[in-house]
């Protein structure tokens, strides 16, 4: 059978066709999408391990959660309003905030001093997300040598659970620690630690320090100040009150006012509304080598005294001042008084000594007071007074 022309173009093209489909066929089946494929052909997927021993603590985790629990709602919240005045003496409105917490069922409440600085007004909110009530808060008193402050707020028919307080004398280094503050705004927050040092001094100012403060590594951040720090009993052993960081956060080194110092100025602020001081009634100044040389003194360090007053503590003991004047530069100088050198065989030889040793002492103790009257070397008993 004979064929025509057209009839080969048209073989032609079903040739070309069919050569075009098994081309494509095989580049799709090499380089094409994934095809579908039945559920039951694709292999089991690896099972992730169960959950074990889901919802249970380790010790040390039961530990943290039953003393937060216990202590949150009796954590303050203190936010405090003043009035500032900006560039064009207009009245600013500005809020500070901070830390405190519950001593008694009677509403006081313990916090740092610099906290509440500057208030008009004090609001206090207790507990986590202050489902406790907030509440306004009058100052009853405040130590701004020991950074104490005593807040008090009137509970009316709530029950108040008052924070345990413990022995910060019985406090050891390594000894775990738990703080609890609001930190940046942010209520009821928990931090843990332990205690790095124990009996430091911390000079906060020319006449403010810390002493015998915690160190702890327990994060300590700005709003946490006047928050409890508690042991694993959950009693308060100090009350946090600074860290020492370049940046201003937190950096491992943070401190507590003992909380014995602290419950003792509570007491005194509850009961006479001021912080008892005793004190020596003596005025002087500090001795340096250089000087005591030139004035033919004994010693190179001490407290020259200048002045006694009159019927004070040191007065009535036999302690003597200067009985002439001298000039020293450009200084006047009240010389032939006795120079102290110690109390009760502590070193005295600047005016933060003597203020550090008698914030540890109470008005009425007696004290040994070492001295040199001229080349001879003295121990005189005084009875301190309060100041």
């Amino acid at each position: 059978m004979t064929t025509t022309p057209r009839a080969h173009n048209l073989i032609r093209l079903l040739l070309l066709g069919a050569a075009i489909g098994g081309f494509g066929w095989w580049i799709g089946a090499r380089w094409g999408p994934p095809q579908p494929t039945r559920v039951g052909a694709v292999p089991d997927a690896p099972q992730l391990p169960q959950a074990t021993g889901a919802g249970e603590l380790t010790p040390d985790e039961a530990v943290n959660v039953r003393i937060y629990e216990q202590a949150a709602p009796a954590v303050a919240n203190i936010v405090t309003r003043t009035i500032e005045y900006d560039f064009f003496f207009n009245p600013v409105p500005v809020e500070g905030a901070g830390s405190g917490f519950l001593i008694d069922a009677q509403g006081h409440i313990l916090t740092n001093a610099h906290v509440i600085e500057n208030a008009e007004q004090i609001e206090v909110s207790l507990g986590e997300r202050g489902e406790q009530g907030r509440y306004r808060a009058r100052v009853v008193g405040r130590d701004e040598r020991n950074d104490v402050a005593l807040l008090k707020i009137d509970p009316g028919r709530r029950t108040l659970k008052p924070l345990p307080l413990g022995d910060s004398g019985a406090v050891r280094v390594g000894q775990r620690v738990l703080a609890i503050g609001n930190p940046f705004g942010f209520q009821s927050t928990l931090t843990t630690g332990v205690v790095s040092a124990t009996d430091r001094t911390v000079q906060t100012g020319p006449q403010t320090f810390i002493d015998q403060a915690i160190q702890t590594d327990a994060a300590i951040n700005r709003g946490n100040s006047g928050g409890p720090l508690l042991n694993t009993r959950g009693e308060v052993i100090g009350i946090n009150t600074l860290i020492i960081s370049p940046s201003g956060a937190a950096s491992g080194i943070g401190f507590a006012i003992p909380i014995n110092t602290a419950r003792r100025i509570a007491q005194d602020l509850i009961r006479y509304g001021r912080p008892r001081r005793a004190y020596l009634g003596v005025e002087g100044m500090q001795l340096w080598p250089e000087l005591a040389e030139a004035l033919g003194l004994p010693v190179g360090e001490g407290i020259l005294i200048e002045r006694v007053e009159p019927d004070g503590p040191a007065d009535r003991a036999g302690l003597r001042g200067g009985d002439r004047a001298v000039r020293a530069g450009l200084r006047r100088l009240i010389v032939g008084g006795d120079v102290l050198v110690a109390i009760d065989g502590e070193p005295v030889r600047n005016s933060f000594d003597l203020n550090l040793l008698m914030n540890r002492r109470q008005p009425g103790d007696n004290v040994t007071v070492t001295i040199y009257r001229g080349d001879r070397k003295m121990e005189v008993r005084v009875r301190l007074g309060e100041r």
